[in-house]
């Protein structure tokens, strides 16, 4: 049950992130709407989260946290904390040449990003202001996943999980304080969000530092060209990079798919960028409170069962995270496919933000839904591919899953726009889950325990009682045109929230499906 409270303290503290982060959107639609400079702010502000996939939490996460794992669970402590060194050392020189080139790239980075901004020459140019106010936001939020990475470790996974709560606050400070300010100094009010950003990064970095240093693990980062040059002719460093390479490819074909697609929406009607951001943030909940706490809790706990060779180990938590995500991930799926609208208009229908915009959001957040199980199952089945330090065979898929979403893109953005683009996300994520799954059952990692086929079927039976509530409930009233009573909606928006779980949790227990079993892992 330990690695059960450890998935429900991300998860909570996650939750608080996304929470701060939709209350953060909120105010950037309801003081902005959906205009050329809010497209513009959010590809500056994908730029540098881009490359914090490759820095961050994404392939460096994915080569260094396994390799801390073995280390520490084969070599000791004090070896582990030589290799955090010098791996730090050669990531902060890394991330400051980096930060240099994209400040001074930011033109050609915006355009590569979005040349479709050049529709309107004021957003074009906020874009590449706002990319190179925001860019070195990338070392330090880089950094921090560095620490974070130390941190989950040690199983100690509060910290980490809380951090982006600051980044969150600091931006809803800069838009409901500092958005004001600079229009009262003659400023772009939307510049203000590019500080809020930095100052985020800067506190969630500076958060983690003292309670590393208490635990003596905080990084040393060597200065000198000796001091580099040793890290970097560590063995164990070597190996950080060595795997980080597939692993940069499979993060850069996830961002070639995003590069794609707000190509796409950029020569779309204006504010498409911005639908599709929107409907990507609530599609943020079920992803990090489901995939992002279960692969962040198992990828030590894989990797020190693969390192003592424990073989029933690694499968049994491999089945457990599984059973989860089946068990939430329909559920919330069959919710965004059935209530997206009312769940769209409760929560961005306000000021600038029309019903025609929450429209829109919703026929985006439809198109995800549809992918939303194989987008959280990827986050429990890739770490059981990085825990053996097999990346090259999630990057395969990934590249193959591309190429088919890009199929999907010619077949359906024709027709659907931008909600194209996020069903064919969606179908790309449910093949790349069932191929990663596959992959893993015949290599022998993964032995499906018996009860499967019941279990499935349970979950359907209670996700099928589920959608014709919700369907109901999303025809029973007008959500749209209630955005002058935005109390009265959040709180029949609650009341249908707290029904659907009562109805699909009564119909789980109705079927005979024992939750305190399934929860042990």
């Amino acid at each position: 049950m330990t690695l059960l409270k450890s998935a429900a303290t991300v998860s909570l503290l996650t939750l608080a992130s996304r929470v701060t982060g939709l209350v953060r959107d909120l105010l950037i639609a309801s003081t902005f709407g959906a205009t050329a400079m809010t497209d513009a702010f959010h590809v500056a502000f994908r730029i540098p989260n881009m490359f914090r996939r490759l820095f961050a939490e994404g392939a460096f996460s994915q080569a260094f946290v396994p390799t801390l794992g073995i280390s520490r669970t084969q070599q000791g402590d004090d070896a582990t904390k030589l290799l955090i060194d010098r791996v730090a050392t050669v990531l902060a020189w890394v991330l400051v040449l980096t930060c240099l080139l994209g400040v001074l790239g930011a033109p050609v980075l915006v355009w590569a990003m979005a040349s479709g901004l050049k529709q309107d020459p004021r957003g074009l140019e906020a874009a590449i202001v706002m990319t190179r106010w925001m860019f070195p936001y990338l070392g330090l939020i880089s950094l921090a996943g560095l620490c974070g990475g130390v941190l989950n470790t040690w199983r100690r996974f509060a910290l980490p999980a809380a951090a982006p709560v600051l980044l969150n606050l600091s931006m809803i400070g800069a838009a409901w304080l500092g958005a004001p300010w600079f229009k009262s100094l003659g400023l772009e009010p939307i510049y203000a969000l590019g500080g809020g950003v930095m100052l985020g990064g800067l506190l969630q970095l500076g958060l983690q530092l003292p309670v590393l240093h208490r635990m003596g693990l905080l990084p040393s980062i060597g200065l000198r060209w000796r001091a580099v040059k040793a890290a970097w002719q560590d063995p164990a460093t070597k190996r950080v990079a060595k795997l980080m390479v597939p692993a940069l490819f499979g993060v850069g074909v996830a961002q070639i798919s995003l590069l794609i697609n707000t190509q796409y929406a950029s020569y779309m009607t204006p504010g498409s960028v911005t639908w599709l951001s929107n409907a990507d943030r609530l599609m943020e909940f079920p992803t990090a409170l489901l995939g992002v706490a279960l692969g962040v809790v198992l990828m030590p706990r894989l990797a020190s069962a693969k390192a003592s060779e424990d073989v029933d180990q690694y499968s049994a938590m491999l089945d457990w995270g599984l059973r989860l995500v089946v068990l939430l991930a329909v559920p919330c799926a069959v919710a965004l496919l059935t209530f997206s609208l009312p769940l769209v208009a409760t929560i961005f229908q306000h000021g600038a933000y029309t019903a025609e915009h929450a429209y829109q959001t919703s026929l985006a957040l439809t198109g995800y839904g549809v992918g939303l199980i194989g987008m959280v199952a990827i986050k429990v089945l890739a770490p059981g591919y990085y825990a053996s330090q097999d990346i090259r065979t999630p990057v395969r898929i990934a590249m193959v899953v591309l190429l088919i979403t890009q199929l999907f893109n010619l077949m359906l953005v024709p027709r659907l726009a931008h909600a194209g683009l996020a069903l064919a996300i969606g179908l790309g994520a449910l093949i790349n889950a069932v191929w990663l799954a596959i992959g893993l059952i015949r290599r022998g990692s993964y032995h499906p325990r018996p009860g499967w086929g019941l279990f499935v079927l349970q979950v359907l039976a209670a996700s099928a009682l589920l959608a014709v509530f919700l369907m109901w409930a999303a025809s029973a009233v007008s959500w749209t045109q209630m955005a002058s009573e935005s109390w009265k909606r959040v709180g029949l928006l609650g009341l249908v929230l707290l029904a659907s779980a009562a109805i699909y949790f009564s119909a789980i227990w109705a079927s005979g499906l024992k939750l305190r079993r399934l929860l042990k892992p």
